[in-house]
């Protein structure tokens, strides 16, 4: 009796397994989805998306080495993205979405990223690696962003936020995209718009600067960006170029990256403060030669299907924006970047 007993229950879970088996392989291929292009897409539309919330908390009482009494962080990023192809013809849209904030007993909130970055591609294809195409690229960010010691005294001033600044690049050119994963587009000649139009100025003392003590007069927000604060816009046309990489270098390891690099054709303007709300204006020659950079950089590690690693990493330098050095004055490399461990979702 023992024996049939232990047939029966074996012969059942075979069959259990067997009937599971499509269900768990078609599981498993919907979470091995990527966000790089798929080879596949001949035509029509092809859509998805990656999301990620990432956490983290610590704490001490009593330690001696010294440590934050509470800290947590959290931070989420949505990449989404929608190709159409019909024949020759082929239209890319990503849009990167980021926003990241630490909460610690000393210093309060703070944001450690924020990012709105909107990348579309169209182009018409002259042969199997070589395309004519045209670039839309937008990018701001969603909150205010501060000066936490503005002039080495401890205050709190605001240095950016939505549409300060905000880019966008309308660029036509050639594709050359010798694979699926990577591509290089150049443009000769291409319009950029920088925005300073919320808040332009955002002085510390909206009544005026004090005197001596408060360290000189202020400059608006919007000159930190090489903008006039009258005008709110910049308008510049140089020769563009994008480079994009998108590809699972290792098992169940992604990389994406888009280098663009901006050289501006036109002269510029340096602002200098003379009094309460009054500008010097300087004019600047024209300096190709200073290429602005913008590059951005995310790794994604699958640990299983909704357990992810992944780490961030951009830089920019813009000869335009000249708020670091010993004086505040000078244009210099901007870095950020973010290691992080959570929850993942791909659509």
């Amino acid at each position: 009796m023992r024996k049939l007993l232990l047939l029966t229950v074996f012969s059942v879970s075979c069959l259990i397994t067997w009937g599971q088996d499509a269900g768990v392989k078609d599981m498993k291929s919907q979470s091995d989805k990527t966000l790089v292009n798929d080879t596949s897409h001949h035509s029509g539309w092809k859509k998805g998306g990656l999301f990620t919330l990432n956490v983290g908390q610590g704490g001490s009482k009593n330690w001696a080495a010294g440590a934050e009494k509470f800290s947590f962080t959290t931070a989420a990023y949505l990449s989404v993205y929608a190709n159409k192809k019909a024949g020759k013809f082929y239209w890319n849209n990503n849009l990167d979405l980021g926003y990241a904030m630490v909460n610690t007993t000393s210093q309060g909130v703070r944001k450690t990223d924020d990012k709105i970055d909107l990348y579309s591609k169209a182009g018409y294809e002259l042969s199997k690696s070589l395309s004519v195409a045209g670039v839309v690229n937008f990018r701001s960010q969603f909150t205010d962003g501060f000066d936490y010691d503005y002039r080495g005294k401890g205050y709190k001033r605001r240095i950016s936020g939505f549409f300060a600044p905000a880019y966008l690049v309308v660029a036509p050119g050639l594709d050359w995209h010798p694979t699926d994963y990577f591509s290089v587009f150049l443009s000769p000649i291409s319009a950029r718009w920088v925005f300073v139009t919320n808040e332009p100025k955002s002085y510390y003392y909206p009544a005026g600067d004090p005197g001596p003590d408060g360290g000189g007069f202020e400059a608006p927000l919007s000159t930190f960006y090489g903008v006039d604060p009258a005008r709110e816009v910049k308008v510049e046309a140089g020769a563009y170029a994008s480079i994009n990489f998108n590809k699972e270098i290792l098992r169940n390891v992604s990389f994406k990256s888009r280098l663009d690099l901006y050289s501006n054709y036109l002269k510029t303007y340096r602002f200098t403060p003379t009094g309460p709300d009054q500008l010097q204006i300087t004019e600047v020659s024209a300096k190709p030669q200073n290429v602005d950079v913008f590059w951005t950089n995310a790794i994604v590690m699958k640990v299983n299907k909704y357990l992810n690693v992944t780490y961030n990493f951009d830089l920019i330098y813009d000869d335009d924006v000249r708020q670091f050095g010993p004086n505040e004055n000078a244009a210099g490399v901007q870095l950020r970047s973010l290691l992080a461990v959570g929850f993942s979702a791909k659509f």
